[in-house]
């Protein structure tokens, strides 16, 4: 699509946008005390002083700037942070983690007028954003308001990738708003070049910079006690269809592990009850986290609540990483190896391609083709202790190998808090609005 029929057809088409973002609102997906926010219409004053506003997606996003965030606030006083997500499951965690000095906000839809009023509101002095969700009207009007844009993180899988590429004239537009890309990976900055960036630097994956998750020693010590020595492995953020695998899974391993527990963490949350009803047709016994059930006596743990993986992630150290074997692309193989996991992966960790290859290069993860081939290396992780803390401890030390990456990422920026060498082309675009 053309980026002038994009801009027309987002400007025309205001009420059915509306009327898209109501349904959004009754099905759950919007957050009714803060709606106006995607309107553009801020819910507080804009800070005195400098503004850096940073843009990310979701949640892995969100979490993985929380030490830039800081490191920002300490180092350049006189700063204040404007963070953006559109989820609610972001906005809640940003609310409760985000430093004094920094505010989140939803970011607004991408139709013109919501993102001028917002920019109109929030005047940042400069745009970071991460990895690569680029809303065309977003990145347009910022670049005509002469703020300078950085790409953090940055991430261009294959499928992004190809699918810009059929949209080549308008990833170009779009990217030369940015004077600099940061990219996470030598194969991530090519496809940035490819697609027309102008600088790219790869500095690293800054998700590695992120503590250990954090967990709640008290509960799990609770549920520490309450598994004793019984083996486990852990199915984390798993997608429909992985969990009655994952079940399947459990029914073979049970045979020589006749007291196993397999725990198992929905990448949604708001699917355990589904999910439950799925592995109790399979025969299985299973318990709920959400329903206050207790783990003693059940095969099935569904751990059907928000934000407590670091707690789940300490308690097993054989991980299999979900949304590999359906649906595609993995999810965050770095929170499990920062905790010392022995990892599996699916057939399709595109998401996470370069992590995973690293990952696997230092016998931390091994990748699994099918339901056979989990239950074959589950089996050998469990049986075989030397391997498996082997496999831990790569995982562990490749983490760490990559912490790093927040000087990288900070010396790149350094330059345009303090304005040595920022680049100020979108100047010359101020009145760009075509």
């Amino acid at each position: 699509m053309k980026l002038s029929l994009y801009r027309m057809a987002t400007t025309l088409g205001g009420p059915l946008i509306r009327l898209y973002l109501n349904m959004r609102l009754k099905r759950g997906k919007e957050d009714p005390a803060r709606f106006q926010e995607r309107l553009g219409r801020a819910s507080v004053p804009r800070p005195d002083g400098k503004v850096v506003w940073m843009h990310a997606a979701s949640v892995g996003e969100s979490l993985s700037i929380l030490p830039l965030v800081e490191r920002v606030l300490s180092d350049f006083p006189g700063w204040s942070v404007l963070v953006t997500t559109g989820t609610v499951t972001s906005a809640r965690l940003m609310t409760d983690r985000l430093p004094k000095g920094a505010v989140h906000q939803y970011v607004p839809v991408d139709r013109v007028s919501y993102v001028r009023r917002f920019l109109e509101h929030w005047r940042p002095d400069l745009a970071l954003w991460v990895e690569s969700e680029f809303w065309p009207n977003l990145v347009i009007e910022t670049r005509a308001s002469a703020v300078p844009m950085v790409v953090l993180n940055g991430r261009m899988s294959e499928s992004s990738f190809k699918g810009w590429r059929k949209n080549r004239a308008m990833i170009k537009r779009l990217l030369s708003a940015f004077p600099l890309v940061l990219a996470q990976s030598e194969k991530d900055g090519q496809r940035f070049h490819t697609l027309g960036a102008k600088t790219v630097n790869v500095v690293g994956n800054l998700k590695y910079a992120a503590g250990a998750l954090p967990v709640d020693q008290a509960a799990l010590t609770k549920i520490q006690d309450a598994v004793k020595s019984r083996p486990l492995w852990l199915a984390a953020s798993t997608h429909r269809g992985e969990e009655t695998i994952c079940g399947r899974v459990h029914n073979m391993l049970k045979a020589d592990h006749p007291d196993l527990l397999t725990v198992i963490v929905p990448r949604h949350p708001d699917r355990g009850e589904t999910v439950a009803a799925e592995l109790k047709g399979l025969g299985l016994s299973v318990a709920r986290r959400a329903a206050d059930e207790a783990i003693t006596d059940h095969e099935i743990y569904v751990a059907d609540t928000m934000g407590e993986l670091g707690l789940f992630y300490r308690l097993c150290d054989i991980v299999f990483m979900g949304k590999s074997l359906v649906d595609g692309g993995g999810q965050n193989p770095i929170e499990p190896s920062q905790l010392s996991c022995a990892l599996i992966f699916g057939k399709d960790m595109s998401n996470f391609e370069e992590i995973s290859s690293t990952l696997a290069r230092a016998g931390a993860a091994r990748w699994v083709n099918d339901e056979l081939e989990l239950y074959t290396c589950v089996e050998m992780l469990m049986s075989d202790e030397p391997t498996r803390k082997k496999a831990a401890t790569a995982a562990f030390e490749t983490a760490r190998a990559e912490a790093g990456v927040l000087e990288r990422v900070m010396d790149a920026l350094s330059p345009y808090f303090t304005h040595e060498s920022a680049d100020h082309t979108a100047m010359g675009d101020r009145h760009a609005r075509t």
